[in-house]
């Protein structure tokens, strides 16, 4: 028996001690001697394995504070909210990031228009109320000193009373965060622009009521220089940089809202007196009769009962062409029915259907942090620090060494460094990337656990797959059984099938399903157990069976030389063939063909000339499994693998300086794509799988490996884009600011247009993110 047959019926847990230390990743319980642990908040979490301490730390929010598990249709949109550029910040209402000051998003978005943009609409109705008054207050100081007949106090005092509701109302939302940041020690870009309009509004209020205290090289156009344009522009221009980044940070969530708008709205029941009524989808249970009409959406997921149809299953499986349906064929919840009626049994609904899982995949993946974000983190936990320092340096510079008017000069530098400074783009530069990205994939049915698998798919040189499953279907029909002489081929089938009726694994149900289609009578199972990956026991009739591969057979010392050439020939067609004991005596073979996937060798191809080298992995005997290497082009091919065996594959090529991807679908495919620098999980196998995993395939197609490799690529390469942007900007931004350019060029960079440079790199960071929804 194949490595794939696996049984976990019958697994008992023993009690945790009462102090044990849990992992917060994976649950397992952490031995005293492990050196694996962060501090996070004052609190100690420990982790059974650095790759566990690995994910923690990338995205402790995802384990401290998971996505609830609710359903589609009941999705709180809206309620919960978290930072961009902090996911380990959340609360359950809207509100600004005690430690960026940001907006915090709502980690489920809102289908109605508008609902998730309240602050956008608040600013811009603030912006616009104030932006005339910017305008007027602009012109006075350019040209205010033209205008005879415009007395120069008269002015000074107009642009006062001008700038006092741009200020104080409309840059109040600023000014709250940048004293939010002074109370929690935690400096940021409010910091810096709190500080530059607060310094040049306050600056001009003094100077208006008591002009008298300044010197006479402040006195411009026969009056003290004021900068309450300064101020007022500056505040007009970063509501209007927040206006533009929150805009197109609402972008970024549109691949889940349209996951999220995928569901309808109501479901048509059959009712047990043969009537049909609408109902709402919140309303359908498991076992439900639901009929579904030609152009209607498949309400939950389940199986076909009656009828027969084409599904388009392209919105969550990135699968183009439609899908033929049949009594006993699955379906997924909001696919779309495009031609034919049928009649479906729900077997998943609310937050068990694949499409709820899909959104909450997404949800978390798109709250990870990037490994790469951990650079941008150090420096900008120290930067809005260095920029006041270089704002102050700059200011006493300029008033020291700037003859007559340097104090003025000081002045302006000192507030054009401290606006121009935008720690925001640094901090939004991988975030948004990976919001883009997570949703991207989304679409075309692949999903990422988190941020770091994102950044890792791309490096991967070694791919192992398992054989059922993910190279085959996985559904395998029974071929034939064979007895020993003296035994009849039905009594094989019957006692084989009565063993594995309580199996859910394909080659079981192929077994059971074969024997029940010949009305063979299956007796009740005792003592059931399973041989993790080569086999199961079990007592039947009174007789002590197993079943299994050649090692189950050598473990109970069943000889099985007499039909040693039929089991050779039916591997080398490619069959996973079963021996059948019973006490102790061998009774012949059973052999199950599981059909290679119609994509498989297309996918393998891709894969190969992507440069990727590709092994082969399988609990199946190692005739059966080179039958199928040889027919896909699979040159390394390992037969008879238990997990332990796959686990220590993966670790064999790790040593060896490979980076090693590892799909598979089944339960004992868990441990390896737990250890591979990449789990890559079929979304048509087990929930255990796929919680092992970091990327998994919504279709279960190798073909989405080299979708997410591509989009992989091009993620690391925008968020490199983004940081380089970051850095470069405030590399030459800041000096400038501070008037490294005027011995030489005689160039002062107005607080105005670092205003306007501030707000537009934010803008341009999240617009480049955004051309990842056409890779």
């Amino acid at each position: 028996m194949s490595a794939d047959h696996v049984h976990h019926e019958g697994r008992h847990h023993s009690p945790l001690p009462s102090k044990a230390v849990i992992d917060p990743v994976c649950g397992m319980t952490v031995k005293p001697e492990s050196p694996h642990e962060s501090w996070l908040d004052g609190t100690l979490h420990r982790f059974c394995s650095s790759k566990c301490k690995g994910k923690f730390d990338a995205d402790p929010g995802h384990y401290l504070h998971p996505v609830p598990d609710v359903a589609v249709e009941n999705l709180p949109a809206g309620t919960e909210y978290v930072c961009p550029m902090h996911p380990e910040v959340r609360q359950p209402g809207p509100g600004t990031c005690p430690k960026c000051g940001m907006t915090l998003e709502p980690v489920l978005p809102n289908l109605e228009e508008g609902e998730d943009n309240a602050e956008y609409h608040d600013f811009r109705r603030r912006f616009w109320a104030t932006l005339p008054l910017s305008i007027i207050v602009v012109a006075l100081a350019m040209a205010g000193h033209r205008l005879e007949m415009l007395p120069v106090t008269l002015r000074t005092w107009a642009e006062l009373i001008l700038s006092l509701p741009i200020v104080l109302w409309a840059g109040n939302p600023f000014f709250v965060r940048g004293w939010q940041s002074v109370v929690q020690r935690s400096p940021n870009m409010w910091t810096l622009i709190g500080l530059g309009t607060g310094a040049a509004f306050l600056y001009s209020v003094v100077a208006t009521f008591a002009p008298g205290i300044f010197p006479e090289s402040f006195r411009a156009h026969g009056r003290i220089g004021v900068y309450f344009e300064a101020a007022a522009v500056i505040i007009s221009l970063t509501l209007l940089g927040q206006m533009l980044e929150l805009r197109a940070r609402s972008q970024t969530s549109a691949a889940i809202k349209s996951l999220l708008g995928l569901a309808p709205k109501t479901a048509r029941r059959i009712n047990s007196d043969g009537g049909e009524e609408d109902i709402p989808l919140t309303h359908v249970h498991v076992g439900d009769l639901l009929r579904i009409r030609p152009g209607e959406k498949v309400p939950v997921d389940g199986v076909v009962t009656e009828g027969s149809s084409a599904i388009d299953e392209s919105m969550l499986t990135g699968e183009p062409l439609p899908v033929t349906k049949r009594p006993g064929d699955k379906v997924i919840g909001a696919t779309i029915n495009t031609s034919g009626s049928l009649v479906m049994r729900s077997e998943k609904i609310g937050a068990q259907t694949m499409l709820a899982q899909i959104v909450q995949m997404v949800a978390q993946a798109q709250r990870s942090k990037a490994p790469m974000q951990r650079l941008a983190d150090v420096v900008a936990g120290y930067f809005v620090v260095v920029v006041v320092l270089i704002a102050l340096a700059s200011f006493l510079a300029w008033g020291l060494l700037g003859g007559p008017q340097g104090w003025v000069f000081g002045l302006i530098n000192g507030v054009a460094v401290l606006i121009i400074a935008c720690p925001c783009a640094l901090g939004l530069a991988t975030p948004m990337s990976i919001m883009v990205s997570t949703g991207k994939a989304a679409t075309q049915g692949v999903l990422f656990r988190d941020a770091a698998a994102i950044e890792r798919l791309r490096d991967i040189d070694t791919l192992i797959v398992d054989k059922t499953g993910t190279l085959t279907e996985g559904r395998p029909a029974f071929q034939t059984a064979i007895p020993v002489p003296g035994i009849d081929r039905d009594e094989v089938l019957r006692l084989a099938a009565s063993l594995d009726q309580g199996s859910e694994h394909p080659l079981a149900d192929a077994i059971v399903r074969a024997a029940r289609g010949q009305g063979l009578a299956l007796d009740k199972v005792e003592g059931f157990e399973s041989a993790t990956g080569i086999g199961v026991r079990g007592v039947v009739a009174g007789k002590r069976l197993a079943l299994g591969n050649g090692a189950l057979m050598a473990q109970d010392g069943v000889v099985v030389e007499s039909l040693r050439d039929e089991a050779e020939t039916l591997r080398r067609s490619g069959a996973s063939v079963m021996h059948l004991a019973a006490d102790g005596v061998l009774m012949g073979l059973l052999a199950v063909a599981d059909p290679v996937k119609s994509s498989t060798p297309e996918a393998l191809a891709v894969l190969r000339q992507s440069g990727l080298r590709v092994v082969m992995a399988t609990g199946d005997g190692l005739t059966t499994a080179r039958a199928v290497g040889d027919q896909l082009g699979i040159d390394e091919v390992h037969g008879e693998v238990k997990p332990a065996d796959k686990l220590a594959l993966v670790e064999r090529l790790q040593a060896e300086g490979r980076v090693v991807a590892m799909a598979g679908d089944g339960i004992n495919d868990a441990p390896a794509l737990a250890k591979a620098d990449v789990g890559i999980a079929m979304g048509t196998g087990t929930d255990v799988a796929m919680n092992s995993a970091q990327v998994t395939l919504v279709k279960g197609d190798l073909r989405g490996i080299a979708r997410a490799r591509q989009l992989s690529t091009a993620t690391v390469r925008n968020m490199r884009q983004n940081l380089a942007f970051a850095f470069l900007y405030n590399a030459l931004g800041v000096p400038i600011a501070a008037g490294i350019l005027y011995p030489s060029f005689g160039l002062v960079l107005s607080p105005i247009i670092a205003a306007a440079a501030m707000s537009l790199s934010s803008v341009s960071v999240v617009g480049n993110a955004l051309r990842l929804r056409g890779v």
